[in-house]
């Protein structure tokens, strides 16, 4: 039986700024953006992740308070190229520190506007082998 974690509930006080920061400044792909009478709710998937963030205004956003969630991580091939794109795009983001020079040692860091925290950690064989295969990529395992 696999486990897979595919979802992350993040707490933030305003969901369209979360959502322009997200989409437009780190490039996460738009799921949904579900409004009705009881609920919005957005769903957001950094590209080749399979595990997407979560953000609106149901119970399970409201209990936690914006921008409690620390130490979510991304993992890239590259750091250097991964944070300068997001400097490129007008993200904050912090200097990169090696703490190991073996992969997967490095990191760099940035928050989202309401202080949500990230890390971003170097792993060079994502580069060869990503944990999603170009081919099984999209939503639900659906091309694009």
């Amino acid at each position: 039986m696999d486990w897979t974690l595919e979802v992350v509930v993040l707490p933030v006080g305003d969901i369209d700024r979360s959502v322009a920061f997200y989409r437009d400044k780190l490039g996460f792909h738009l799921d949904h953006d579900t409004t009705n009478e009881h609920m919005h709710v957005v769903q957001l998937t950094p590209t080749g992740s399979g595990c997407s963030i979560v953000i609106g205004d149901l119970p399970s956003h409201t209990e936690m308070a914006p921008g409690s969630m620390r130490g979510l991580q991304l993992v890239v091939a590259d750091a250097t190229a991964a944070r300068q794109e997001l400097l490129d795009r007008g993200v904050e983001v912090s200097d990169i520190t090696v703490f190991d020079e073996r992969d997967g040692g490095t990191f760099f860091g940035f928050a989202d506007p309401d202080g949500n925290t990230w890390a971003v950690q170097q792993i060079k064989a994502r580069a060869e082998k990503p944990l999603i295969p170009l081919e099984a990529r999209g939503r639900f395992g659906e091309d694009g």
